[in-house]
């Protein structure tokens, strides 16, 4: 661990003094997933920073998918991933195994990392209190089954939480307008709350540095990008088909009033705090 001596730890907190005054008693959505859900020191590290931002007077919101895990136990059961476009394909039975995995696993599992580290956390599906409701998306592609597009955020419950210092913890399964679950891209889900609740900031952490103009290129890192950009890297294919639905989520906030969204990498230890409380950031900022 890198040791500070004592100026250098008050020129750290000086530094970090504007954007605490900045963001306090706002809301901060966090999209979680990548490296940062499964190092195990990369999660701990990324729990520490959600407990700091909530114990600063920040009201983060974490929301999370959990794509390898569902693979993973689906391959134990017998049952093969399929994908189309980039979407896994949502029979009945794959439908339960995502939402024993996302709402019950995987959420759980975050939700105890937090409250072990002095928070008090609440997880949610999107089915609780009708938080994300979905319809059944169409493709061209073929039948998708139970993948939905988000339809609606309902946010009473969000507020009831917020009011109370709790911090949300959601996984992207939606209640649809039939009734039933759907599986729902959690970087979708992260962009619509971030609109819904008029969060400061969105922040997804990726495996990548940021956006790069040319992926190719290393040396391409896009640091600043309207939206206009964004739409346009997308319609044109210039967007790498993995950053497309987290450039979706972004263009989602911006356009619903979020002033700012984030592509960071969630490997950079702390990276949270990088960005929020520096003067340089950390990876791409997408704003209007």
């Amino acid at each position: 661990m890198l040791m500070l001596d004592p100026a250098a730890r008050a020129a750290v907190l000086v530094e970090a003094l504007p954007y605490l005054r900045e963001f306090y008693g706002k809301t901060i959505v966090v999209k979680y997933g990548g490296n940062a859900m499964v190092d195990d020191t990369l999660k701990e590290q990324v729990m520490e920073d959600i407990v700091l931002l909530h114990y600063v007077g920040i009201c983060p919101i974490l929301v999370h998918g959990g794509g390898p895990e569902i693979s993973a136990l689906m391959k134990q059961m017998g049952i093969e991933p399929s994908f189309v476009g980039g979407l896994r394909v949502t029979d009945a039975a794959t439908m339960e195994i995502v939402e024993m995995v996302l709402a019950g696993k995987t959420n759980k599992g975050i939700v105890a990392l937090l409250n072990q580290q002095g928070a008090r956390a609440v997880g949610l599906s999107g089915k609780d209190a009708n938080l994300i409701v979905a319809t059944k998306m169409e493709s061209e592609q073929g039948d998708l089954g139970y993948v939905g597009d988000i339809a609606q955020v309902n946010t009473d419950i969000l507020n009831l939480l917020g009011e109370k210092n709790y911090i949300p913890v959601i996984s992207s399964v939606a209640i649809g307008t039939d009734g039933e679950s759907y599986n729902v891209n959690a970087d979708h889900v992260a962009g619509h709350i971030a609109a819904a609740v008029h969060a400061a900031k969105l922040i997804i952490l990726t495996d990548v540095e940021g956006l790069y103009a040319d992926y190719a290129d290393k040396s391409s890192l896009i640091s600043e990008m309207s939206v206009q950009r964004a739409e346009e890297m997308i319609a044109s294919g210039a967007a790498d088909r993995g950053m497309i639905p987290k450039l979706e989520a972004c263009i989602t906030a911006i356009r619903g009033g979020v002033p700012r969204a984030h592509l960071i990498d969630g490997r950079v230890p702390h990276s949270l705090l990088i960005e929020i409380f520096t003067n340089t950031g950390i990876g791409t900022m997408v704003s209007a």
